[in-house]
């Protein structure tokens, strides 16, 4: 998602910070409880010792795996989403929301670093992969602020390049790989508007098919979708260059479908997507919603005054506005019950805590849904939250960064998205 924020499922390009351990016995509970314990090498079980090590399985002990997952197939999923903050998948927290499908991105100049399956957050979800979880990778190229490259240039193989480095290391690994993040928000305003997106991302997604041919055969699990579209709710969003999205997408075989962001005010708003996408399909194609909020709503409440029973509850003055909550609990987190107190005061989110589940019932009711993800935790602090700041934090189901521990000794949670996540699987 284009913008400031801190919500893995939004947020521009950074480096989390490190992961706090988690309370050791606590996490080995709630993998328990989860069915996703871990086995010894010789066979014997020990969940306890394992989460002991760290309390994030991203970090079992010596001579230990983890028990295999089952994710069921890639139809009507809701998975969830990390954005770029794969090093900051946490077994615990997906056993605790029954997830077993995650998605994120790469960015791709990150490439010329090294070989992509070495690099944390690649390896991390590849571990996943091998575990048996459901996989998505998005593809994210930057070119916001430059030129995008035209098909035969030099700066058009450097992309290449680095697409053929993140193919190697994926493919027949991970379930499915988007061609592209946002395309439409990681493009200059002036390459969006014109065929040069249109030409850069079809000759990408060329590419990706013939490599994967070349290299991998006819056999490989991994599927290629085109990247998200967003802001389709705004009909000046639906333009040439979207119609030509789409119509590559459903005239090409080897495309499974298209993926969708919406990060919007409402419902209806989200469906806007859905009625644009849904007759360019193919009868065999079906769509992602790798990302998908109530974030425009959000920003809009901001500047309001908190509620006054809740500020009396808990002694803040009268008149603080939402935002100051916000910044304070980004400096001094809350518990997780004052955290969900603070949400559900609000009316304005309080009327839309059943967004999840009817958006979910929306997606697959059209019997063409793949894929979907929600942001499973906060990707960094936000301590200088401030006014104009997007609250990407309201999404988050886990809330390491604004609450202290919480149950289960996992980081605190929005029960609102916990208990409506964990319904929809």
């Amino acid at each position: 998602m284009q913008g400031s924020g801190t919500e893995s499922g939004g947020g521009p390009q950074r480096k989390s910070t490190s992961r706090r351990g988690l309370l050791g016995l606590a996490a080995g509970a709630a993998l328990a409880t989860a069915g996703l314990a871990a086995r010894s090498a010789d066979g014997g079980r020990d969940a306890v010792t394992a989460a002991a090590a760290g309390g994030s399985f991203g970090a079992v002990p010596a001579g230990a795996v983890v028990s295999q997952v089952t994710a069921p197939p890639a139809s009507g999923v809701l998975g969830a989403n990390y954005n770029e903050s794969l090093d900051m998948i946490d077994y615990a927290e997906l056993g605790a929301v029954s997830a077993t499908w995650m998605r994120g991105f790469y960015l791709m100049s990150d490439a010329d670093s090294g070989d992509p399956a070495t690099q944390t957050g690649m390896a991390t979800l590849l571990r996943a992969s091998s575990d048996g979880y459901g996989t998505v990778l998005s593809t994210k190229f930057q070119y916001h602020d430059t030129t995008l490259p035209a098909p035969g240039t030099a700066a058009m193989n450097t992309a290449l390049t680095r697409l053929d480095k993140v193919l190697a290391a994926v493919l027949g690994k991970v379930d499915i790989v988007t061609i592209g993040n946002e395309p439409f928000y990681e493009t200059s305003q002036a390459d969006r508007t014109t065929s040069a997106i249109n030409d850069f991302y079809e000759a990408l997604a060329r590419h990706a098919i013939q490599y994967r041919s070349t290299y991998f055969g006819t056999t490989c699990k991994t599927v290629f979708y085109m990247g998200a579209l967003n802001g389709l709710e705004d009909p000046a969003n639906q333009d040439a260059q979207t119609d030509r999205w789409m119509t590559f997408v459903a005239g090409n075989a080897d495309i499974a479908g298209t993926d969708i962001h919406p990060h919007v005010a409402g419902i209806d708003a989200a469906q806007k997507y859905l009625d644009y996408i849904l007759p360019h399909l193919r009868a065999d194609q079906t769509f992602l919603a790798t990302e998908f909020s109530l974030i425009q709503l959000w920003k809009q409440h901001m500047s309001d005054p908190v509620d006054p029973s809740f500020a009396s509850a808990y002694g803040i003055p009268a008149g603080t506005l939402v935002w100051q909550v916000v910044h304070d609990a980004a400096n001094n987190p809350f518990t997780e019950q004052k955290w969900n107190d603070f949400l559900l005061s609000n009316t304005w989110f309080a009327n839309h805590s059943t967004f999840i589940t009817n958006w979910m019932a929306r997606m697959r009711n059209t019997g063409k849904l793949a894929v979907s993800s929600y942001g499973i935790t906060q990707g960094a602090p936000i301590p200088d939250f401030g006014a104009s700041s997007t609250p990407w934090v309201l999404n988050s189901i886990f809330c390491p960064y604004v609450c202290r521990i919480g149950t289960g000794g996992l980081p605190g949670r929005d029960r609102t998205w916990a208990s409506s996540f964990r319904a929809a699987q």
